[in-house]
């Protein structure tokens, strides 16, 4: 499929989804959201892609909503603006519910509604160069849809701060605050958000899947009699299933399990 505003690799069980309006720092419009929902699902349904590594062309990651585009909408009424938010926001809620491991490679700068993409992937490596602002304050704006996303990834008191002062604040403080989990030298981005693909995709895709549901299922519920249940239900459901099954016979077989990509099983048979 041909693509206006982004661009997608994939190989080797992993699709790179770029951003690709350089020209515009990767700022989103009505095209850019409507093609990323798509491209997601169509992800989501792709056996072969066991990982999404979410990132942007030229130099930065992602400056936020296109300012031209925000300028029409905001000669809408009501409703067109809450259709179009709505819109971003089943984009976002679509990559955060994404069953595969998602990754963010974060370069350069990433504002407002660029945070809301970051926060939305399960990972988020970022060079150490990078500049983050959740800047929709100064526009006489707020951080609307993308805060269940920014709030959860950086927490309700760094959100406090940086929601309301729109200021400006570098990589080491997004790591400092858990809002990106690992930084990386310029030079060094993509090694080392390639060291983090090899970790999962020695994890089962169905694995991968339930284990996400978890996290949505327990994050914030308190542990009473209900949820120890749901979470006795979940695993015995892990273990009588195929994965499960040919997880534990691979360990003590001492092999690789199946869903090992076949360029990684031959590549540890070589290193014997």
């Amino acid at each position: 499929m041909t693509h206006k505003t982004i661009e997608i690799q994939a190989g080797l069980g992993v699709a790179v989804l770029w951003l690709n309006r350089p020209e515009v720092r990767n700022a989103f419009n009505d095209t850019m959201i409507a093609e990323l929902t798509a491209a997601f699902g169509e992800l989501e349904q792709d056996p072969a892609v066991r990982a999404v590594v979410l990132a942007g062309r030229g130099k930065v990651f992602c400056a936020g909503a296109d300012l031209n585009w925000m300028k029409r909408m905001g000669e809408l009424d009501f409703d067109e603006n809450r259709k179009d938010a709505m819109a971003f926001g089943t984009m976002l809620n679509r990559l955060h519910a994404l069953a595969k491991p998602t990754v963010a490679r974060v370069h350069g700068a990433a504002f407002a509604g660029g945070m809301g993409l970051i926060a939305a992937c399960d990972i988020a490596v970022a060079s150490t160069d990078t500049e983050f602002c959740v800047s929709e304050v100064r526009l006489g704006l707020t951080p609307a849809t993308i805060s269940p996303y920014v709030l959860a990834a950086m927490g309700e008191r760094a959100a406090r701060r940086y929601f309301l002062t729109a200021e400006r604040f570098p990589a080491a403080e997004a790591y400092r605050i858990g809002f990106v989990q690992e930084l990386a030298q310029p030079a060094e981005l993509d090694a080392t958000v390639n060291a983090v693909l090899g970790e999962l995709v020695q994890g089962a895709p169905g694995a991968h899947a339930v284990t996400k549901d978890l996290i949505h299922a327990v994050a914030g519920r308190r542990v009473d009699s209900e949820l120890m249940d749901d979470m006795a239900a979940r695993i015995a459901t892990a273990r009588a299933s195929a994965e499960g099954k040919e997880g534990v016979r691979a360990f003590l077989e001492k092999r690789k399990p199946a869903w090992l990509p076949q360029a990684m099983k031959k590549g540890a048979k070589k290193k014997k």
